[in-house]
């Protein structure tokens, strides 16, 4: 089964909006290992509740937790240390289910896991194949190429980029100065639902299956 770990260039940039939609558009299953803050809801219930086809299905988190901080934080204020083979040990018990699982990352690629483990450590330790997610802003091309550089020192192949937002017209610079390709680039939509997700599915899925090599 092949899994697509969606990392961002950081925090609410729209990796939840784009794992619905390469969802819906690959009627893939999708999971969230670690979600930290759930008072106002989590991603998987947003997910859940914009896909349209009955075949996705939502699997529960590694570990959801409570307080909305970076995960080791949140992690610690409840006794617990988020562990890289625990997250392993659960995506072997879903491989299989589906054709495809898309995995959303929590925030950017040096977001704390533990004392000594980061979501970078996180996409080596599960061989996905990734995708970055970009939100046109001031300073989002620092944050994106630095991103890409950090990917690309660690040797972790990259699928390519999906762009949210429409700040200014920067994303084929971003795309050449990395060396990442352009897969797509999302609209900005103030409330993103069903329609728009899939919407946006049908738009996308023939990019997705031919970078996935599948006719």
């Amino acid at each position: 089964m092949p899994s697509i770990f969606i990392t961002g260039i950081g925090t609410d940039v729209g990796k939840t909006i784009v794992a619905a939609i390469l969802a819906e558009a690959l009627e893939a299953d999708y999971w969230k290992p670690v979600q930290a803050g759930n008072e106002n809801g989590t991603d998987s219930d947003f997910v859940r509740a914009n896909i349209s086809n009955s075949r996705t299905k939502i699997h529960p988190e590694a570990y959801l937790l409570g307080m909305a901080a970076s995960p080791h934080i949140s992690a610690k204020e409840e006794g617990k240390k988020i562990g890289l083979d625990e997250i392993k040990r659960k995506l072997k018990k879903i491989e299989h289910q589906n054709d495809f699982l898309i995995i959303e990352g929590a925030g950017g690629l040096l977001v704390p896991l533990n004392e000594e483990e980061f979501v970078i450590d996180l996409i080596s330790v599960l061989e996905a194949k990734v995708i970055i997610v970009s939100r046109n802003y001031l300073g989002s091309i620092n944050h994106s190429l630095l991103t890409a550089k950090t990917l690309a020192s660690k040797n972790i192949s990259v699928m390519g980029w999906i762009f949210n937002d429409h700040y200014m017209d920067y994303e084929e610079e971003i795309a050449c100065w990395s060396g990442i390709p352009k897969i797509a680039s999302i609209p900005f939509e103030e409330n993103p639902d069903k329609r728009f997700i899939l919407e946006q599915a049908k738009w996308i899925r023939p990019q997705i299956l031919k970078l996935l090599s599948i006719d």
